[in-house]
């Protein structure tokens, strides 16, 4: 349903998109078995998705849209460990109980929560882990939003949480803000007042061509019974 959404931005999504702390990755494959095989649902261009294959882990990412597929692609390359999935959260196409750890990096809140955890109860094996990861902002509307999904998804998550601060020059804020799914793009009507609206709140909160953001990384882990 929502496999178009960030067409056209998968290039300033791998550009302007915040990554993920160490300390963070490092929690989460902490919780992973000795030869552990992860899938990475809703792998977008590969932020999170770099961090398993880096450690050696074989992971599968899987990843509707096409576009961002082939950012993903470019991530990726250097890993013969990691493999692209053309599927979604629904219908993944992974084969039954094959997962250890699946993962969800700040894309929980665009599925269908009933198919989904179904589908994690079919690919993760028994006693494998659910991981969802968000970057948030404390003045972020994402800070509600993630909140609703995970309390409707998870019964009784372990939780962390991580600080992610971010400094931004003014070409990363803008391939930040175009990479949001509901930002026009060059060819829409306003996009030339959009960004000069968007110019203008950056020369007004930025400091030394700088714009900080304390966002925090949020980590949640269930096991599947």
């Amino acid at each position: 349903m929502n496999t178009d959404n960030f067409t056209g931005k998968a290039e300033a999504y791998a550009k302007g998109r915040p990554g993920y702390p160490k300390a963070a990755i490092e929690a989460i494959v902490g919780l992973a078995p000795l030869g552990a095989v992860f899938a990475d649902i809703g792998a977008g261009t590969g932020k999170f998705t770099v961090k398993l294959a880096e450690r050696g882990y074989s992971v599968f990412a899987v990843e509707p849209n096409a576009d961002m597929r082939g950012q993903l692609a470019i991530t990726l390359a250097p890993f013969a460990n990691a493999k692209i999935i053309d599927g979604t959260a629904e219908a993944t196409t992974l084969p039954n109980h094959s997962i250890d750890i699946l993962t969800i990096a700040h894309a929980l809140h665009w599925f269908n929560l009933d198919t989904f955890r179904a589908e994690c109860r079919r690919v993760v094996r028994p006693g494998g882990l659910v991981i969802a990861i968000y970057n948030l902002h404390p003045r972020g509307e994402m800070i509600n939003i993630s909140k609703q999904v995970v309390d409707s998804f998870f019964t009784k998550p372990t939780t962390w949480e991580f600080p992610n601060p971010m400094d931004y020059t003014r070409d990363n804020w803008l391939a930040y803000i175009a990479s949001q799914d509901d930002n026009p793009l060059p060819t829409d009507p306003g996009y030339d007042e959009h960004i000069a609206a968007i110019n203008a709140a950056f020369d007004c909160d930025s400091a030394d061509g700088l714009l900080h953001f304390d966002r925090v990384t949020k980590v949640y882990s269930e096991r599947i019974e």
